[in-house]
């Protein structure tokens, strides 16, 4: 009976309020902020701020103008809903109602509400009412926005990195998105097979570029990476052609090139969807060699079939898989561009290639508006 009359004292049963309070005003903000609850503590915020800015004005309207009003309009407009958003506009126009006849006409004095500040204002406002339209379009709030896209810029990072590699064997993986975008339409899966014996890499060119091509190369990394190692090589091209059929999208094509490298041996065989050929420097001789395979796109039509061609490292060799964004464009044909790229990497022979594929991508194709995409493997002497 003690200990209850205690726990009812009013000092706890104002801690109690108090947490009940903290509780739901936490909740309620993490809810905002993942998209799943209402706005009304950032509503509640902003009303607040309005009549705030207005008794400022009044009281100085040269320290705090009429046109200080777009602060919580602006802000309103990052963080609320568009219903919401109408409620605080109808306050902020209520308060330059307020300070307009209590400051007088704006021709008696420079300190009174001006149609310019209530031009202002006004498109301060439609411009928060479209930004707020399109997040709620999208269904998610600003900051998750931004952290949304981060995350599947993360994600194509890490599905393109590459495995390690036995002793012996350098590789590296270059790709510099069109226009200095954050998302590209190239992207590599790739994965050691056969109890790790078996490297296999798969470089993809979609259709599109830059930011139109982010998302879709986004699900085929996925799924490819799914298919990858699940399949047996000769299967993989042709169930990636009928996924990419399945998804009937308006631009949805392909090119992909497939590598299924024995990095006990060396021998090698390559696969190609309409992808550029691959580029060998057999270090005997210090030439390069094409090895072009034979498949039509991906995605154009059913029953495709994929021809290999078959190669093999040797101690010293090199072996480069490139999208067409590296050695393609509208003044340069592919067979120049092949040779501008096998020139430049000659200058790398005598070194060694590590650290070359970004080099080569600066070098041959930096200010070139396509996703470029190179790969490279080398098998040390």
């Amino acid at each position: 009976m003690a200990r209850r009359a205690g726990a009812e004292t009013y000092p706890a049963r104002l801690r109690k309020s108090v947490h009940r309070v903290r509780s739901t005003l936490r909740r309620s903000g993490v809810d905002y902020f993942r998209g799943d609850g209402s706005d009304w503590i950032a509503l509640a915020a902003l009303l607040l701020v309005i009549p705030a800015i207005t008794c400022g004005t009044l009281l100085n309207p040269v320290w705090c103008s009429p046109t200080a009003l777009v602060l919580p309009i602006v802000a309103g407009g990052l963080v609320l809903r568009p219903a919401s958003l109408l409620g605080l506009y109808a306050a902020a126009a209520a308060a330059l109602i307020v300070e307009s006849v209590r400051l007088g006409p704006f021709t008696d004095g420079a300190v009174g509400v001006t149609p310019g500040t209530v031009l202002t204002v006004a498109a301060c406002g439609f411009f928060g009412l479209v930004l707020a339209q399109f997040r709620a379009r999208v269904g998610v709030p600003w900051r998750r926005g931004g952290t949304m896209l981060f995350d599947l810029r993360e994600r194509i990072r890490v599905q393109s990195a590459l495995p390690r590699l036995p002793q012996g064997w350098h590789r590296e993986m270059s790709l510099r998105p069109a226009g200095g975008q954050s998302f590209s339409g190239d992207f590599v899966v790739a994965a050691r097979t056969n109890g790790g014996r078996t490297l296999e890499a798969v470089l993809t060119d979609v259709s599109g570029k830059g930011m139109d091509a982010g998302s879709r190369a986004l699900l085929l990394s996925g799924a490819f990476g799914g298919l990858l190692g699940s399949l047996p090589p000769h299967g993989f091209l042709p169930a990636a052609n009928g996924y990419l059929l399945r998804q009937d999208w308006d631009e949805g094509f392909a090119t992909s090139i497939h590598l299924v490298l024995d990095l006990e041996s060396g021998d090698y065989e390559l696969l190609s969807a309409g992808h550029p050929p691959a580029l060998q420097l057999h270090a005997g001789s210090g030439r390069w060699e094409e090895m072009a395979a034979e498949g039509p796109l991906l995605g154009v039509y059913d029953g495709a079939q994929f021809d290999a061609v078959k190669g093999s490292l040797a101690p010293g060799d090199v072996l480069m898989l490139f999208t067409d964004g590296l050695v393609e464009t509208s003044e340069r044909d592919m067979a120049e561009g092949i040779d501008r790229l096998t020139g430049e990497a000659d200058r790398y022979v005598s070194t060694g290639f590590e650290g070359a594929a970004w080099h080569l991508i600066e070098a041959c194709a930096k200010d070139v508006n396509d996703d470029r995409a190179l790969l490279l493997l080398s098998r040390k002497s």
